[in-house]
């Protein structure tokens, strides 16, 4: 028995320091983004794929669940893994943001454990494993991919990915299974294939990893020099065979190419905007710039501006020489060095779909397109600083020294950034530090004031965002609006007008022209934007609603109706439709089911003045004269300075025979119907009065 301990001492002790490396990189990434808990959700997204997505914020159920497998999450997406883990969140936590986050933060951890123990196993080595796993867990980088609900797609892929990459290990090596060298396993080979699929249906970044499988045959699972020391085959037979191997995974990322590439067709398109020669411009410049945010990862920003068709040529030129100097070295110490190779393809390749050569988006480059690729230099360093260390008399010690430097100052950093991701304020003020001509982070900022009712200073980042960028058209229609709600209506249908002379089938530009043309009593205008808006977009529930008021506006009840129906029917939920359909019905004279409508509207919102006022109306109309009075009692109790509810609750007493008691509510409207200037109910009230006292 003692002997049997001792010989299983040496494992006890690697399992043991395995558990602590993952110990501590769960407590480095609980320490930096752990703060995220308590933050919300931004105006970056977050609203088109979680809380303003009926289908996600709606949790789970069979009919979303199909839905997220046979429809896009968003104009230009395809993630149902993705969507599944939101809404799982929705279902758990509702729209309480903390909840998202802590998904988030849990999946990365993961990703950085299982990071640690793949290099571990190929490599044999405990530390720049270790290493690695920390870097990858606390860079400042990685803030966007987890502090930002949207990114969940990050986090979620980055934890397929590395699962496809440890069963296709286990695979090839036969670790723990009795397999030959050189042969496959099929069911960790199959096992992942299937982790693939997984992660291509989270994020198609991935379409790359048959190319990283590739290289780990080259380094560190030197499977090449396996087959070259068999004489029968050539090194050509040796690396067809391993192409030949990998075809499962290549015609899975070709589908994948394929599906993203037909679901973007809108986004790319705008590739049109940038020249060939912009676009390369821009790569190379990215590459680079990517390599000094992994050594300086200082002015972070959500969003990076594109510079369009005014690149530097010599920026350009500059880069492609620092590319071309890094891959003459690592090609020359190749043979010797085999990790500087692999790192460095594995940055190079990884990057290929979101270097911008086929544009999607606006942005210039994005923190998050980091997150699997700079893994390869992290490797490169790890592994050349331990070459260039076991040189050096103290190399362990120094090496040991400047490693735990080196993580202590990411951390901190980390910690800063992800402060920034608070709230949409924040963000955006800093993103704004960050960068220069950055129409999008004007814009953000203009929308995240305006949800604060700051309009008056969301208007100034509108027109500075529509001052950099006049085509803006996001800019132009989010200033309407602001404009609008300060009564600017001539400005607000301006800025309209230039918004839909870009680009005329923007739905919601014509809808919210619509809203401005009503407030001005246009109704017959109104009714064509709206009905404009909905031959663009035949399920935009906001245009049915808005449809259906100025339909009413016209005594056009029954088409009304049919709207208010349609919006309810593609957004449940929404009370003010059910208050709107519930008028249009009294309007009908159909009271019965007016009162269904508002009581809807009040389980919805029961602190609605309005719908209770009507409810009121519409049971006074039917006899039921008891529950009006509680409905116009509280509407008092709501909203104690209006007229109406006193006027309507004395009529009420009057039909009960209480007319002096419903005098005295006709007095107390009459005051505030006077203090507020409404001449038309101030002389209704006094013939009431009138008429009430010649009765007596």
């Amino acid at each position: 028995m003692t002997q049997r301990a001792k010989g299983n001492f040496p494992d006890l002790s690697r399992k043991l320091k395995s558990f602590m490396v993952c110990l501590f990189l769960a407590a480095a990434v609980w320490a930096v983004f752990g703060q995220t808990r308590h933050y919300g959700f931004v105006n970056y997204d977050d609203d088109v794929y979680v809380y303003d997505n009926p289908a996600i914020a709606q949790g789970l159920s069979f009919h979303g669940v199909v839905r997220i497998f046979t429809h896009a999450d968003a104009p230009g997406e395809w993630l149902p893994m993705t969507a599944l883990s939101r809404m799982l969140d929705c279902q758990l936590y509702g729209l309480h943001a903390g909840g998202h986050h802590l998904t988030n933060i849990l999946l990365h951890i993961a990703t950085a454990c299982l990071l640690f123990l793949l290099l571990r196993n190929l490599t044999g080595l405990f530390w720049p494993a270790a290493f690695v796993a920390g870097v990858f867990a606390i860079h400042p980088l990685r803030v966007e991919s987890v502090a930002w609900v949207t990114e969940r797609k990050d986090v979620l892929s980055g934890l397929f990915f590395m699962l496809t990459l440890l069963c296709y290990a286990r695979a090839v090596t036969g670790t723990q299974t009795g397999a030959a060298p050189g042969r496959i396993v099929p069911r960790y080979y199959w096992l992942a294939v299937m982790f693939f699929v997984l992660g291509l249906v989270s994020k198609p970044m991935l379409v790359t990893l048959p190319f990283v499988l590739l290289l780990l045959d080259y380094w560190p699972l030197n499977r090449w020099a396996h087959y070259v020391s068999d004489v029968s085959r050539s090194r050509l037979q040796v690396w067809l065979g391993l192409f030949v191997e990998k075809i499962p995974f290549l015609l899975l990322s070709i589908a994948a190419c394929v599906v993203t590439v037909q679901l973007q067709k809108n986004s790319i398109g705008s590739v049109q905007v940038f020249d060939f020669s912009s676009r390369i411009g821009n790569a190379l410049e990215t590459y680079v710039a990517y390599l000094w945010q992994m050594l300086c990862p200082l002015g972070l920003a959500v969003f990076y501006p594109h510079p369009q068709n005014h690149f530097s040529i010599l920026n350009a030129g500059l880069s492609l020489l620092v590319l071309c100097l890094i891959s003459a070295g690592v090609l020359a110490g190749r043979r010797k060095h085999p990790y500087l190779l692999v790192g460095w393809l594995w940055y190079l390749g990884m990057l290929v779909p979101v270097i911008g050569l086929l544009q999607a988006g606006e942005q210039a480059r994005a923190d998050r397109y980091t997150y699997l690729p700079q893994i390869g230099l992290y490797i490169l360093v790890a592994w050349g600083a331990m070459d260039l260390a076991g040189a050096w008399r103290h190399g362990r010690a120094g090496l040991g020294f400047a490693a735990t430097a080196i993580l202590i100052a990411l951390l901190g950093v980390a910690q800063v950034q992800a402060s920034y991701w608070k709230d949409s304020v924040s963000l955006w003020t800093h993103t704004l530090a960050c960068t220069t001509q950055n129409y999008l982070a004007h814009n953000d900022l203009g929308m995240a004031l305006d949800s604060q009712g700051k309009a008056a200073e969301a208007i100034e980042q509108y027109e500075q965002a529509v001052q950099i960028m006049p085509g803006y058209i996001n800019a132009h229609n989010n200033l309407g609006v602001a404009l609008a709600s300060q009564g600017r209506l001539a400005e607000a249908i301006n800025q309209y007008a230039q918004a839909l002379q870009l680009d005329p089938g923007r739905a919601e530009v014509h809808n919210n022209l619509g809203i401005v043309l009503a407030g001005e009593g246009r109704l017959t205008d109104a009714v064509e934007q709206y009905e404009r808006a909905l031959q663009l977009k035949p399920d935009y529930a906001n245009a049915h609603n808005n449809l259906g008021v100025a339909l009413a506006g016209e005594n056009r009840l029954a088409e009304a109706i049919e709207h208010y129906q349609r919006a309810l029917q593609l957004e449940a939920g929404h009370a003010e439709v059910h208050y709107n359909l519930g008028n249009a019905l009294t309007g009908e004279g159909k009271l019965t089911e007016a009162i269904e409508q508002y009581e809807r509207a009040l389980q919805l919102a029961p602190d609605h003045a309005g719908a209770h006022n009507n409810l009121g109306m519409a049971l006074a109309g039917a006899g039921r004269l008891t529950e009006a009075i509680e409905q116009y009692q509280r509407v008092i109790q709501l909203k104690p300075d209006a007229a109406e509810p006193y006027f309507n609750l004395g009529n009420v007493l009057v039909q009960q025979g209480k007319s002096a008691e419903a005098g005295t509510f006709y007095q107390q409207a009459l005051t505030l119907a006077m203090a507020q200037g409404n001449t038309a109910l101030a002389e209704t009230i006094r013939l009431r009065l009138k008429s009430s006292a010649d009765s007596n």
